[in-house]
């Protein structure tokens, strides 16, 4: 497929695509080293910032797709696959933010070892998404093809260790902590955590499904 003759006039849906993933990577790692620095208030509230900043600029780009896909007749991939794709890639961004307001919320004192590898995991996720959607605008490539579905299937790998991760986590939680109150808000953080490589792995399915059907 000839993608370049079939973009929009007032926008270039790969383009907003890359925009976005580059979001959602700036809120990952702007959590990560909130995680990182959670001791020091100040520097907790200013990462904490970041991810709100991130997230907010990822929802501007999904607002300006949706925006063009409603106005644009012809697109360069299904249009329904745009649509889920920005709207899943948004998921994204917003579990992010949502992680990060949970432990102010719920008062979260100190990182457990578990919150670190979760943490590190999402990060690795939302690079690689970064990866796999830099890819879209060429899959009518073979060899771009194959690197993208790569690169999908190493987001599902990441998937697979953070639910292993969670898992562990819970059991140790269930088994190790007394204090009630510390159980329901790690909990909550676990599961937030491991909701952002599930969806991740999301958007790397979607991507599978552009690959296939245009490559």
């Amino acid at each position: 497929m000839l993608f370049g003759k079939l973009l929009p006039r007032d926008g270039n849906f790969f383009v907003m695509f890359n925009q976005h993933a580059a979001h959602i990577v700036d809120a990952a790692r702007a959590f990560s080293s909130m995680v990182a620095n959670y001791s020091d208030v100040e520097k907790r509230q200013a990462f904490n910032r970041q991810v709100d900043d991130a997230e907010h600029a990822a929802d501007r780009v999904t607002h300006e797709v949706n925006r063009v896909l409603h106005k644009t007749f012809i697109t360069p991939i299904d249009r329904e696959q745009i649509h889920k794709l920005i709207n899943t890639m948004d998921d994204v961004a917003d579990l992010i933010q949502d992680s990060a307001e949970t432990m102010a919320l719920y008062d979260v004192r100190h990182m457990t070892d578990d919150i670190i590898r979760l943490t590190d995991l999402s990060v690795k996720c939302c690079e690689r998404l970064k990866d796999a959607v830099a890819l879209i605008e060429k899959v009518s490539d073979a060899s771009t093809a194959e690197a993208a579905l790569k690169t999908c299937e190493e987001i599902d790998q990441l998937e697979s260790d953070a639910d292993h991760v969670m898992r562990s986590a819970m059991s140790r939680l269930f088994r190790e902590e007394p204090d009630v109150r510390e159980v329901i808000k790690l909990k909550a953080v676990y599961e937030l955590l491991e909701r952002i490589t599930d969806k991740c792995e999301d958007v790397a399915n979607l991507i599978e499904g552009i690959v296939l059907e245009n490559s």
